[in-house]
């Protein structure tokens, strides 16, 4: 029996990935005067920002540059990402049935929850485990086994639903049912190496398999 749904954010839930490389390209050109394009970007995922940031900028200054990506993550997102109200409905359908909602993302806190408020999707999730709450990045299993724990769901009554290599690889460490989705405007996997146990394109085809109806 499914007791929980654990979602990937950026590119899962939320098209994010324009704000996430609207930001990092401003933080690279006004610090290190290097041009970096989305697949460079995609390419360090895995850290947190905060840990991209300290990791891949060649400045000294990252403090100050890791300020300035939430600065400018904040200011430009509502110009970047629209609300989606057919997640929305996906995500309370699955609440009105029961069902708990987890978020386990390589994003940090901070601009989690930027996302979470100015998307409207605050207060939907019984667990939220981000970059900030892990020793090891996806694709280790670290943080979808922790937020297992925290529902108190086994990996038998659970799906993780991802749009990347690293979040199939992850949930198929942990034991659970993986979905691949393609069904926002942006996603990183165009062609999954790492085989998910389903894939889908779109919201109807997912509430289909759970059997729960979006109101």
């Amino acid at each position: 029996m499914m007791r929980a749904v654990l979602f990937d954010f950026d590119g899962t839930l939320a098209n994010t990935l324009p704000i996430c490389y609207c930001a990092f390209q401003n933080v690279f050109k006004r610090f290190d005067n290097r041009e970096i394009t989305p697949n460079e970007i995609v390419e360090m995922f895995g850290p947190s920002e905060v840990g991209i940031i300290r990791e891949n900028l060649m400045s000294p200054h990252k403090e100050e540059a890791i300020k300035h990506f939430y600065e400018t993550y904040a200011q430009f997102h509502k110009d970047l990402v629209a609300v989606n109200d057919e997640i929305i409905k996906l995500l309370t359908s699955l609440k009105e049935a029961n069902i708990k909602l987890g978020i386990f993302t390589g994003k940090a806190k901070r601009s989690l929850h930027i996302s979470l408020e100015q998307l409207h999707m605050e207060g939907l999730f019984d667990v939220m485990i981000t970059g900030d709450d892990v020793s090891n990045p996806k694709p280790h299993p670290e943080g979808l086994l922790k937020a297992l724990s925290l529902l108190d769901v086994d990996s038998s009554e659970a799906i993780f639903v991802g749009d990347s290599d690293a979040d199939i690889i992850a949930g198929k460490q942990s034991n659970v049912f993986t979905i691949g989705v393609q069904w926002l405007p942006e996603y990183q996997a165009k062609a999954f190496f790492e085989q998910p146990d389903l894939i889908v394109r779109n919201v109807t085809e997912f509430m289909s398999y759970v059997k729960v109806g979006v109101k």
